[in-house]
């Protein structure tokens, strides 16, 4: 007889979540978590936490989903699926903050594997969190995940700080580090004059990843697809340098790869 306890078929994929907005142009948000998990042999479950009117060429409305059917969806999927990691993006308003804290604390999932990508406005002006959204999410979301994503802008409000260039990028982070214990920053460059990212570790390690300047108008979500790959690394068990370097790569590779979609700045991942 053929043993066949680990043909691919009996293999089970890791399952991740994405917990974000719906970008209809599938550029950023849940469409986009959703093609990276794929591209890296994950399977993806997901939790809408907004409806945005959006193109290429920016977000014109925002849509929240209630808090309690967005709860409602975390618990249901929660009974029944072993969730292995989760990504949690745009929150929209305070009480879908308060929402998803509710379901980590009781998840099971590791902290290790819990990335905040703070997602607190569009490229284009729009703000995606509200203002006590921004207060709650520092309050009571961040002490419960592994990873936070920010980019320069993020990593400012976040810090209380200004963030003008590379050494307040290492003091933000740091700032952050000391006032919660076991987050690992994870810094993305985009908006820096050459576009490194910074990552400082719970552990203290802490390295600039190199990053080079693109002639692309494909760049559209960029954050989320960063964020959703580091995520993946994780869960194929690399370690956190690693997770977050490869990350950075991908999101390269596939800025590189996609192609011009849309009269404005069109997805990075096609």
């Amino acid at each position: 007889m053929v043993d066949k306890s680990d043909s691919p078929r009996a293999r089970k994929p890791p399952i991740a979540l994405t917990v974000a907005g719906f970008d209809p142009s599938s550029g950023a948000g849940i469409t986009a978590d959703l093609k990276v998990f794929a591209a890296h042999g994950i399977y993806g479950l997901s939790a809408i936490t907004a409806l945005t009117v959006q193109s290429t060429q920016g977000v014109r409305r925002v849509e929240a989903t209630s808090p309690s059917t967005l709860a409602e969806t975390l618990n249901f999927l929660g009974e029944d699926l072993e969730i292995s990691g989760i990504k949690i993006g745009m929150l929209a308003t305070a009480e879908n903050v308060d929402t998803i804290g509710r379901f980590l604390s009781v998840s099971g999932i590791p902290r290790s594997y819990v990335v905040l990508d703070p997602v607190l406005r569009s490229s284009s002006g729009r703000e995606l969190l509200s203002p006590d959204g921004v207060v709650k999410l520092k309050e009571s979301l961040v002490p419960l995940v592994g990873w936070l994503t920010p980019n320069t802008e993020e990593l400012a409000a976040l810090a209380g700080i200004p963030v003008p260039d590379r050494t307040a990028v290492e003091e933000a982070a740091g700032f952050l580090s000391a006032n919660y214990p076991g987050l690992n920053v994870a810094v993305t460059g985009g908006h820096l004059d050459k576009p490194d990212d910074y990552i400082r570790l719970a552990t203290g390690e802490r390295r600039w990843l190199p990053g080079r300047k693109m002639e692309t108008t494909s760049t559209h979500g960029t954050g989320c697809v960063f964020s959703s790959a580091l995520l993946c690394r994780l869960l194929l068990g690399d370690g956190p340098m690693e997770a977050a370097a490869g990350a950075k790569a991908f999101v390269a590779e596939s800025m590189e790869a996609a192609r011009p979609i849309g009269k404005g700045r069109g997805p990075c991942i096609s």
